[in-house]
């Protein structure tokens, strides 16, 4: 199969020709439909994130079951899928307490000794499985708990998205914020994840959802998308939100992963507010609060990929679209081949674009 691989941090992927392995019990194979960019697989690229390499990026995908393992339950040969990097064991302290995305997932990946997923098909060397996933590539070898099934229905590029972005964003606020109905909110960062936080918190019945980017283009998808308001990310960002909303949001997310988009998110708040962050941000850096802002109640939490449970969250928000309330639509931007996926990455970096979506097979 074809795939895109990081050999090296800050050089351009590489697609190359790699050979999966069959099916083990709990494994599951899977033709890749789409997948979409996203700025998590950036920080990888770009070695801001650390991984073993080669590897295969790319997590947020959707695709057909082509072969199961001998003790797969979870789906079968045929299904439509959207995988999750959130793969779970089900066993571990966090899965039985219902945190299934804090997982560590060991027993869902291959072990010490055991055959690799992935290699290169010219000198079988090993290529690494990013994220449990890698789906850069025409194939993906899973475990059964990294994927779920959902209506045949659904478009596959659309339903990639809900693999990360639209998970994160909708997750944290159904999840980890747990918003109520007529509670304000600001997002700061109106990318991928953020554009599904603005839609997740309409559907939600927000009162007031202010979007802050400080490109243009962005802040009107906002606005198309549910925003009620949409402001520029500048120094008087955080003022402005507290005038508009008469003392600060109920809840603030960030979902950039920049320093000061964090800061901005804090000082958003009202008395007894929650800042969420999802971006990833630098590893040395740290987001917090004040004294004043303990004094007032305000909290600071982190949601990892929205605190998500995706078995049942993904088919719950492929249904949001199929009913016409989840706009998917509007996040994708493009549609591109994974020869274009370079071109991809660095739009990306340019920052005025929502998703970008590889189709495989166009």
């Amino acid at each position: 199969m074809k795939a895109a691989v990081l050999v090296e941090p800050g050089k351009p992927l590489e697609i190359q020709d790699l050979t999966v392995s069959k099916p083990g019990p709990h494994e599951v194979l899977i033709r890749t439909a789409a997948c979409g960019l996203c700025h998590s697989d950036l920080h990888f690229i770009e070695g801001a994130y650390p991984h073993p390499l080669p590897a295969v990026p790319g997590h947020e995908a959707a695709g057909i079951v082509e072969a199961v393992g001998s003790e797969v339950r979870t789906v079968k040969v045929g299904d439509a899928v959207v995988t999750c990097l959130s793969a779970f064991c089900g066993h571990c302290e966090f899965c039985v307490t219902g945190r299934m995305s804090l997982c560590l997932g060991a027993d869902t990946r291959r072990g010490v000794g055991a055959p690799p997923r992935l290699t290169r098909t010219d000198d079988g060397s090993t290529v690494n499985q990013m994220l449990n996933l890698s789906a850069f590539a025409e194939q993906m070898l899973v475990h059964e708990h990294a994927c779920v099934a959902i209506t045949p229905d659904m478009p596959l590029d659309r339903a990639a998205v809900i693999g990360c972005a639209v998970t994160t964003g909708a997750g944290a606020v159904f999840n980890a914020a747990k918003l109520t109905p007529g509670e304000t909110i600001c997002v700061v960062g109106c990318g991928g994840v953020g554009l599904a936080t603005v839609n997740a918190a309409k559907i939600a019945g927000a009162g007031r959802i202010i979007a802050v980017d400080p490109m243009p283009e962005k802040r009107e998808l906002a606005l198309k998308l549910g925003a009620t308001d949409a402001i520029d990310a500048g120094p008087d960002a955080a003022r402005e939100i507290v005038e508009m909303t008469k003392g600060g949001v109920h809840h603030a997310i960030e979902a950039v992963g920049r320093p000061a988009s964090g800061d901005l998110a804090v000082a958003s708040l009202r008395r007894g507010g929650t800042a969420t962050i999802l971006g990833m941000m630098p590893l040395n850096h740290k987001v917090g609060l004040s004294a004043m802002d303990l004094l007032s109640d305000k909290k600071l939490q982190g949601a990892i990929m929205g605190g998500n449970h995706f078995p049942v969250d993904l088919p719950r928000l492929v249904d949001f679209y199929m009913r016409g309330l989840l706009d998917l639509d509007t996040i994708i931007a493009e549609r591109i081949p994974l020869e274009g996926i370079n071109v991809g990455f660095e739009k990306m970096k340019q920052g005025n674009s929502a998703r970008s979506v590889i189709v495989f097979g166009q």
